[in-house]
């Protein structure tokens, strides 16, 4: 198995490590270590992989906000996906939902969700997000 330690080295000295998309030489979107992502893409597993640490991130971002112990899991899953499609920058943009959820005001914070550009990108994903905020589990 020593080859496969010598080849990893070897790939990691001549491939670079570029942890955002870039063109190769071959004018080929890559990312990583040299990965062809227009000819290979990602795999199933992968692709789970890179979800489960995003959700991660976005459940430590979410975990900043003081309103986050008390909501139920639906709520929190909601947010974590509203979370996620807008960065954290985007998702701290909607002052007003945040708000209402400080102050438990779910049918406001929901409202707040449908009136925006986000809902109007989105549509049918900000319905589900202000259904989850109002249902109770």
């Amino acid at each position: 198995m020593r080859h496969l330690t010598l080849a990893e080295a070897l790939l990691k000295q001549h491939e670079g490590k570029r942890l955002h998309p870039y063109h190769c030489t071959a004018d080929k979107l890559t990312i990583g270590y040299g990965r062809n992502l227009e000819d290979k893409g990602i795999s199933d597993a992968e692709a789970l992989y890179l979800l489960a640490n995003d959700i991660a991130e976005c459940e430590q971002d979410m975990a900043t906000f003081s309103y986050w112990p008390a909501l139920n899991d639906s709520q929190k899953a909601a947010l974590i996906d509203m979370r996620y499609c807008l960065g954290a920058g985007g998702f701290r943009g909607f002052r007003n939902m945040h708000s209402a959820l400080e102050r438990g005001d779910y049918p406001a914070a929901a409202r707040e969700v449908l009136d925006s550009k986000f809902a109007r990108q989105v549509k049918g994903r900000a319905q589900d997000i202000a259904d989850m905020l109002v249902l109770p589990e």
